[in-house]
């Protein structure tokens, strides 16, 4: 049992240690808006609401959308908005009448003692809040741990060697991410009205925020969106700390990806780590966890076409691309834009254009690369060497093959404005993009806007109106853009030749060809901009959080492990206290005990029951005003083996199909007829999915066959029953059996067999012998005890049959389920029962003096 003394002590931060009005003016009382965070009416978590005013949506980020400068002389700061900001741009897919807010870093350094002015200005002004932490928290948590471990590993470089790309990974630098992660949790804490708010973070930064947010907030509005790849489960199971990273993502509402192969890897991690499935329903995918179902989000973030087309209007830009391209007049140009790091693929894109005019001699002074190098965003010997060799490489090839007035690789080492790249787009025949990995990269969309032009620039380069657009694109298999651009030419960026084959054809396909593969990425582009996938996102994340009060929250777990359970309302813990006060008030008792995962763990190897349970069994089952029955889907072979001390017990075996009272009362088996040639069929298919499922096995019983794959890999096992269970509803479309997938098996029954059909027929017999029960607890942890649980809810509604006095349908574990009641595991029942069986001695012991007086 979850006491409230342990739900306050699993709380790492108390969330009033946030809320409290005086930690807030720092940034509010300047403003004179202390109004929207007034004190309001509390909710059922104890927590003060605000009142309300707009809807607001919180992004939280590693960076704001803020340029600063320091005026050197004065000492003062000045801001002003980054329009070039991702974050800054999702806003136009938000709601007209809602606010957005910023948490995050700035990019510049502010000394401590100008923080607070800072932070005042910046909220004042952007109502943006940031984030500030010492040289030596950032070091660890941005330069060390994000940039030299996650990001490495994501794009799978395994940190086989310090020389050999990323760092090992060092519980220093580990601590220093959770510690700047809890320092963000703790400025969205400072702003957030958790009843009206959504939260959305973003990227690897801050992948175990969730979780810190989520603890003090159980119903905050919680998306997370990773714009890096999620790498293969192989790969990802390698950090020491993946369990905790996937937990702590798993407390948001919707997780979203660039690409279904980046969500595949996370469901896949999810499954084999934390033996969770996830399902599709009606479109959607969802991971049902703890209570909850987790939302996944697959879907392409876009570029903000007004900003871009703004700059192509502008006579900056025109002039200059009309200076481009009578420098590269008679020439055609490729253009490539890249951040310098190792994985662009910089220098085999060099490799390739080398490749190029050593295979075609004829194109050297026709052709030429322009390459623009964005400033790497980390630091470190790698990105030092990655200048040095692509500099290197361009500097030998244009040696080779370049002349005076001709220079195969124009290498433009940035930082270059964004007017300056469109209007090298603009005047580009062709676009390369072979990064090795990117999560999803945006030159690809940028370039075919460009090239779309506008009236300003066609008049600049003397382009007609009705001219048709054209361009061309060249992009890895490996980068997210790739599957949305279908008329783009996919290379392998590792092979050189390939990617110069690519060039080659895109420098003489026709016009006409170009220009419908321009038209197909254009219409694609221009409909799903950076708004539409806001957009589109804020309203996943409503959807995904539309139950939030139609539920309680208990918190479980310590640490990075914290998760919520949700329950119904009506879903409560069953406290042996509540039990043992309507049992002793009762005269007829019907007691029925699940086995497998209720009285016993489901990870135990020996599933003969202790010594401690035979003992409760035989201890309950000696008090005459109970019958006590174990109802499992076990044979009753084992059964009758382990629990032969138990004479009294009752025991249903196979879910019902065989039943006896009592140890010395012969087997009874339902009124189903015994015809089990079905088995003749079922057994060759289940015996070939054995025979190509390592792992798996089949368990025969007299009225049923089981195929188990608990030990088989999980995505395989979960995707061999489904095959399976199709099978086998196919060839037995005319037996009378029923195939039904449970909890890592996939069994063929009877019909008419089943555990709530046992219910009915106990307390049917019970009655028929003037022993009508006045109490009745049931108790079980999986699928086929949910038909116990509902043919309880069915007799306890039927007005025409005598009512139960007290009934308790009981669960084992947090989980939706038709039982009004749960204990969290096995030994919580052997509790409960344990406090069964001594009110039954008091209560022997009772009558027995009572005798004595008499």
């Amino acid at each position: 049992m979850i006491t409230q003394s342990c739900k306050d002590n699993l709380d790492m931060i108390s969330v009033n240690d946030f809320r409290v009005v005086d930690r807030i003016p720092r940034i509010m009382n300047v403003l004179g808006a202390l109004s929207e965070i007034e004190v309001g009416e509390h909710d059922d978590e104890g927590v003060t609401s605000p009142v309300v005013s707009k809807p607001r949506r919180i992004i939280v980020a590693n960076q704001l959308p803020i340029r600063g400068h320091r005026n050197e002389e004065t000492k003062g700061w000045s801001f002003e908005l980054d329009k070039e900001s991702l974050v800054l741009q999702l806003k136009d897919g938000f709601p007209a009448n809602s606010e957005v807010w910023y948490v995050g870093l700035l990019k510049v350094d502010v000394e401590t003692k100008d923080q607070e002015e800072v932070a005042r200005l910046l909220f004042s002004m952007f109502r943006c809040v940031p984030v500030f932490l010492t040289d030596d928290q950032k070091n660890k948590y941005y330069h060390g741990f994000c940039k030299h471990y996650l990001w490495p590993l994501f794009h799978y470089m395994l940190p086989l060697s310090p020389s050999r790309g990323g760092v090992r990974f060092d519980r220093s630098l580990w601590e220093g991410y959770i510690v700047a992660n809890r320092l963000f949790a703790n400025k969205v804490t400072e702003i957030l009205r958790h009843h009206e708010d959504s939260v959305w973070v973003h990227d690897y930064h801050l992948m175990v925020l969730p979780a810190f947010l989520r603890k003090r907030f159980n119903r905050v509005k919680l998306g997370f969106f990773l714009h890096s790849p999620f790498p293969s489960s192989e790969i990802f199971m390698t950090i020491p700390v993946r369990e905790e990273i996937l937990r702590s993502l798993l407390n948001c509402d919707l997780i979203g990806f660039h690409t279904f192969d980046y969500a595949r890897h996370f469901l896949s991690c999810c499954s084999k780590m934390l033996g969770i499935d996830y399902q599709c329903k009606r479109g959607y995918i969802g991971l049902d966890y703890c209570g909850k179902t987790i939302s996944i989000k697959i879907l392409h973030m876009g570029i903000h076409m007004g900003q871009l087309e703004s700059v192509l209007n502008m006579e900056q830009t025109a002039t200059l691309a009309k200076q481009l391209k009578e420098k590269f007049e008679g020439k055609i140009v490729m253009v490539g834009v890249d951040d310098l790091d190792l994985l662009k693929g910089i220098s085999l894109k060099f490799s390739a254009m080398e490749r190029l005019l050593e295979m075609r001699p004829e194109l050297i002074g026709k052709v030429v690369l322009v390459q623009i190098a964005n400033p790497a965003r980390s630091q470190g010997k790698d990105v030092q060497e990655v200048q040095k060799e692509t500099t290197l490489i361009a500097q030998q090839i244009n040696q080779k093959y370049g002349y005076e007035g001709y220079q195969p690789i124009v290498f433009i080492n940035g930082p270059v404005s964004t007017l300056e790249k469109a209007a090298y787009y603009a005047i580009s025949e062709c676009c390369v993009v072979n990064a090795l990995r990117d999560g999803m990269n945006l030159i690809s969309y940028k370039y075919t806007v460009c090239r779309q032009s506008s009236p300003v620039l066609d008049e600049a380069l003397g382009i007609d109106e009705s001219y048709p657009r054209r361009s061309f694109l060249i992009v890895s298999e490996f980068i997210g853009c790739s599957p949305s651009l279908s008329g783009a030419h996919r290379v392998n960026p590792w092979d050189v030749g390939a990617v110069a084959d690519a060039m080659y054809v895109g420098i003489h396909m026709k016009d006409e060809e170009k220009h419908l593969r321009h038209e197909k990425h254009y219409k694609y582009i221009s409909s799903h901009d950076v708004a539409f996938w806001a957009r589109s996102f804020d309203l996943d994340l409503e959807r995904a959080c539309k139950e939030h009060y139609l539920k309680r929250y208990y918190n479980v777990g310590f640490g990075l492990n914290f998760r919520v359970a949700a329950v119904g309302t009506n879903f409560r813990m069953l406290t042996t206290e509540r039990v043992v006060a309507a049992y002793n008030n009762t005269n007829s008792r019907l007691i029925l005990l699940d086995y497998d995962g209720t009285m016993m763990p489901q990870c135990a190897v020996d599933k003969t029951p202790r010594s401690e349970v035979i003992s409760i069994l035989n201890c309950l089952c000696s008090d005459p005003k109970n019958v006590v029955f174990i109802v499992s889907g076990r044979g009753r072979d084992p059964l009758s083996k382990w629990f032969s001390p138990c004479e009294k017990l009752g025991i249903s075996a196979e879910h019902g199909y065989f039943t006896r009272w009592t140890k010395n009362s012969p087997w009874e088996t339902c009124l189903v007829a015994m015809d089990c040639d079905w088995k003749k069929i079922v057994q060759p298919v289940m015996e070939r999915y054995t025979e190509t499922t390592d792992g798996s096995f089949i368990e025969p019983k007299e009225s049923a066959l089981v195929w188990h794959h608990q030990d088989a890999d999980p995505d395989f096992g979960s995707c061999q029953a489904k095959e399976l269970l199709d099978h086998l509803e196919s060839v037995l479309a005319n037996e009378p059996v029923v195939v039904r997938r449970g909890q890592q098996i996939v069994e063929v029954k009877p019909q008419g067999v089943s555990k709530g059909i046992v219910v009915e027929n106990l307390i049917s017999t019970m009655r028929s012998q003037g022993k009508s029960p006045d109490f009745l607890f049931c108790v079980g942890d999986d699928r086929s005890d949910e038909d116990m649980f509902e043919s309880i809810a069915r007799l306890v509604d039927n007005p025409s049959i005598p009512p139960i006095a007290e009934v308790f349908a009981c669960t084992v574990g947090h989980k939706p389920s038709k039982a009004k009641y749960y204990l969290d595991d096995t030994p919580e029942v052997i509790k409960l029962l344990q406090g069964l069986a001594t009110a039954s001695v008091g209560s022997k012991n009772a009558h027995t003096l009572e005798d004595e007086d008499v």
